[in-house]
């Protein structure tokens, strides 16, 4: 049997080399997995399982369009497959104003398989990418259900216990926008307050030290009306550049710190120009001058501050590295597991330096009550048992040495034991910033939420349930064909007519109260008899929707057997 140039056998029917495609895409090489769904396409044009693999390496080359254009040729071809109306629903989260859809198809899914984990776990993402923390955790249940060891299943779970935002976390999925303009408005404001914010900090010290060290009061003012000019100028250039200004609200209410930065620089304006009015630099100390100027070159590193305590302090992180640990064998799973512990770092080392400073203050003998401050980390590195990150490893054993350092040093009165915790404590944060900056410089992921990755799934490469010529001879001689389903008052058996199209597909024709039932209930069971062998029967199970003129059923299942006779005997 020959080769071609790829090495791959060009005798392949349909079905294999989808296969060969599938096992393409879980190597993680899309391309190679195209080129393969495409033969099976042009071997079998109603080859629904071909489109829908052409679909996924089109969306893992980045061709958008291309992948929905396919996924939804899919569905035309077997509107009840479900691993069709679940790749149709990946592909529709990524197109503008599909969003609605791409829930509805995935609702459909799990309706037509609701045994299956992966419907489960697609409307748990969608929840998850949208920020529906709860709705997700509730999916991801239902998902393990299924199967309690999946292991992406557990690592979004784990995302969603951490509260964690998508990337574009100010765009809402459902909005019928392109992402890439909200995205253009939000970088538009990040720089404009970025830059707003640092030009009036650096004028503030600049204007201050012009008019009370050099007595240059007049020329001062002069150069502050000059930086408002600026300031205009850069809000000019930075509004041009925001095209979607009625959705600016809403991206300020699903991204808080995006509008409290430009908040913040609105106030730096407004605190810069009261403070250039002020009957000017006559007193550097009065209270109402000092205030603003702490707000124009404080208000920037005390934000900054705030922020990231904010992402410190939020989702519950040891109920997160639970899912990770067991998640152990996907790359983001061991990835988010390092992320984490440095969040719940920033926890304990946040909570140890002010109660020690306040004990230092205060009530020496008050720090011993350091000693209890570690434990949620230790906790967490049992629960992980992760020890990829040396950085880390060292930052957590500093702040365990600084913890009863600092408690021996307020009980026992000993400067050099409350010098040693301090300079742990100071240690810790030196290793963040050069961990962090060493990740920046590499282009790596750094010990921050931002760093978080969700898996995304292969979504529609399960295999089509096919027909064999057996099955297919069955429903073309059988004399009768019984379709089971669910009606208002239970289950219903019904003679029909059937047929089997091209593409293993049963065409229906029954009683009108069938077609009304499968609205509700769209599972149904085809039965028929082979008349040709008689001892040979068939039941197929699958997803019945009703067409132009007949119920098209699309095969879930399908069982075969005999009937019992004298040819059991023996």
């Amino acid at each position: 049997m020959g080769k071609d140039e790829t090495g791959d056998d060009p005798d392949r029917s349909p079905r294999e080399w989808c296969a060969l495609s599938a096992a393409r895409l879980r190597d993680g090489r899309p391309e190679s997995a195209l080129e393969a769904a495409q033969k099976a396409a042009g071997l079998d044009p109603d080859a629904e399982w071909a489109h829908r693999l052409i679909s996924l390496a089109e969306e893992r080359l980045g061709r958008d369009a291309e992948a929905l254009a396919h996924a939804e040729h899919a569905v035309r071809l077997a509107p009840g497959s479900w691993p069709a109306r679940l790749r149709l629903s990946a592909a529709q989260r990524r197109a503008p104003g599909g969003w609605e859809q791409a829930v509805r198809q995935a609702e459909l899914a799990r309706a037509f398989a609701p045994e299956e984990l992966t419907p489960h776990l697609q409307l748990g993402d969608l929840a998850l990418i949208r920020g529906e923390h709860r709705r997700a955790r509730t999916a991801y249940a239902a998902a393990l259900e299924r199967d309690i060891a999946h292991p992406q299943t557990r690592v979004n779970l784990g995302l969603a216990w951490l509260r964690w935002d998508s990337p574009r976390a100010h765009h809402d999925p459902a909005w019928p926008l392109d992402p890439r303009e909200s995205g253009r408005a939000r970088r538009a404001l990040e720089v404009w307050s970025r830059q707003t914010r640092l030009l009036l900090a650096v004028a503030t010290l600049a204007i201050a030290f012009a008019a009370l060290s050099l007595d240059l009061g007049p020329q001062a003012r002069l150069g502050g009306a000059a930086v408002l000019v600026a300031v205009a100028v850069l809000t000019v250039r930075q509004a041009r550049r925001i095209g979607v200004w009625a959705h600016v609200p809403a991206m300020f209410g699903r991204a808080p710190w995006l509008g409290t930065s430009v908040v913040s620089a609105l106030v730096a304006v407004a605190a810069f120009a009261a403070w250039l009015v002020l009957p000017a630099f006559t007193s550097a100390l009065d209270p109402v001058w000092a205030g603003l100027t702490g707000i124009l070159v404080l208000g920037w590193p005390a934000l900054a501050v705030l922020h990231g305590l904010g992402g410190v302090w939020r989702g519950r992180p040891l109920r997160a590295l639970e899912e990770f640990a067991m998640a152990r064998g996907e790359r983001e799973g061991r990835r988010n597991t390092g992320v984490v512990l440095w969040i719940v770092l920033g926890r304990v080392w946040s909570v140890l330096v002010p109660l020690v400073l306040g004990a230092l203050v205060l009530e020496p003998r008050a720090a011993v009550v350091a000693l209890a401050v570690p434990y949620p980390l230790m906790e967490a590195y049992r629960k992980a048992r992760h020890g990829e990150d040396r950085w880390l490893l060292a930052a957590a054993l500093l702040v365990v040495v600084a913890a009863p350092a600092c408690a021996a040093g307020g009980v026992f009165a000993l400067a050099w034991a409350w010098w040693a915790g301090l300079g742990a404590l100071g240690a810790v944060l030196a290793l963040f910033a050069l961990r962090g900056a060493r990740a920046w410089w590499r282009g790596a992921p750094g010990p921050w939420r931002a760093s978080l990755i969700m898996c995304e799934p292969l979504l529609g490469d399960a295999p089509s349930v096919a027909l064999s010529p057996e099955v297919r001879q069955a429903f073309a001689y059988a004399r009768s064909v019984v379709l089971s389903y669910t009606g208002p008052v239970g289950p219903r058996v019904v003679g029909a007519v059937a047929s089997v199209t091209r593409a293993g597909e049963l065409r229906l024709i029954a009683e009108p109260q069938a077609w009304t039932a499968v609205e509700d209930c769209p599972r149904v069971a085809v039965f028929a008899a082979d008349p040709l062998q008689r001892r040979f029967w068939v039941e197929v199970r699958g997803i019945a929707l009703a067409g132009s003129d007949a119920l098209r059923v699309t095969p879930s299942h399908v069982l075969v057997g005999e009937f019992p006779g004298r040819h059991q005997r023996r």
